[in-house]
């Protein structure tokens, strides 16, 4: 005679879940333990050593700067704007991916950085970076 408990008995499930993962993890940490093991085999180069290294070609870039009179210069040069546009425009058909880095001076107004920013966008060259100086620490 078999006695029935009023408590239902629980049914055991095998989770499948956690044993993907785990072979996952085998898998990967083998896969990791074989390209360990293989041997490289390279051979001893004894390569020349330059003697005077110097980079012949400067690269196409305009610094150009504003003074607190509104004043440009380009390159340390002052330019009218006139001018400015002019050599612009001829460099950037001479290059199409011409950088210019845009300085002012501690004293020039916001306008008139702006301004010259506005000219070499009209002048058709994308690549334009603001460059700035870190303030010094003050104690």
């Amino acid at each position: 005679m078999k006695i029935r408990t009023p408590v239902p008995g629980k049914t055991l499930r095998l989770e499948i879940i956690p044993l993907i993962d785990i072979m996952f993890f085998l898998l990967a940490s083998f896969m990791m333990v074989t390209l360990q093991m293989q041997i490289v085999r390279t051979e001893k180069a004894s390569l020349p050593t330059a003697t005077r290294a110097s980079a012949t070609a400067k690269p196409d870039i305009i610094n150009l700067t504003v003074n607190r009179d509104g004043q440009v210069s380009m390159d340390d040069k002052l330019i009218a704007f006139s001018e400015l546009f002019s050599q612009l425009t001829n460099r950037y058909q001479a290059n199409t991916n011409l950088p210019v880095y845009l300085t002012g001076t501690q004293n020039a107004t916001h306008g008139s950085v702006v301004y010259v920013l506005d000219l070499v966008k009209r002048a058709g060259i994308q690549h334009v970076a603001i460059a700035v100086k870190a303030a010094p620490d003050q104690p």
